[in-house]
């Protein structure tokens, strides 16, 4: 009798531009919703906040957990979160209590980079807030292996591409091609 090692299953790496806009399609939905509730006034609104904090972990934490690990930005561009156990990626959704931890810190990032986006015409230096968002997510560039970021090595967690999907960057992708074509007669 031989052990025969089984080969891992191979999962794609998620583009980092891909991430990039599937967070940037989740927080718009959020930061849009969170500023019609929130006043006009300068500085911190904390109804704002609570809002947003609320609306962030139902779209990036419950959607995900039941919609087969993809939130709307994720579904968007064809994305899909799946668990990464000793340096391994397994073909399962991560748990609710990873998922919090990873969305808890992302969200903290989010948050302050909408906080920064509503004072920023009262206060240019509220730019520096966007900061602990882009060190957070900028660790993917340096990871070859995995392209995880800091909440990603934290709560043990791995981007991949999907089949299921929108596929909203392949659709932009082929209208612009039809308009260049289209100019160019």
């Amino acid at each position: 009798m031989t052990i025969e090692r089984i080969p891992q299953k191979h999962y794609p790496k998620a583009e980092i531009g891909r991430r990039g806009m599937a967070l940037g399609l989740d927080f718009l939905g959020v930061w849009l919703v969170s500023s019609l509730l929130g006043s006009n006034g300068v500085g911190i609104q904390v109804v704002q906040i609570l809002v947003f904090a609320i609306l962030w972990l139902v779209l990036r934490v419950v959607v995900v957990y039941n919609n087969q690990g993809q939130s709307l930005g994720r579904w968007a561009f064809d994305l899909k979160i799946l668990e990464v156990e000793d340096g391994q990626v397994v073909g399962r959704i991560p748990e609710l209590q990873a998922l919090l931890k990873r969305e808890a810190i992302i969200c903290l990032g989010a948050l302050l980079v909408s906080i920064a986006l509503n004072n920023i015409r009262a206060n240019p230096t509220a730019i520096l807030l966007v900061l602990p968002l882009a060190i957070d997510c900028g660790r993917a560039f340096s990871d070859t292996q995995l392209r995880q970021a800091w909440h990603d090595r934290y709560a043990g967690t791995f981007i991949v591409s999907s089949r299921r999907g929108y596929s909203l960057d392949i659709k932009i992708k082929r209208l612009v091609e039809s308009l260049q074509r289209n100019v160019r007669r």
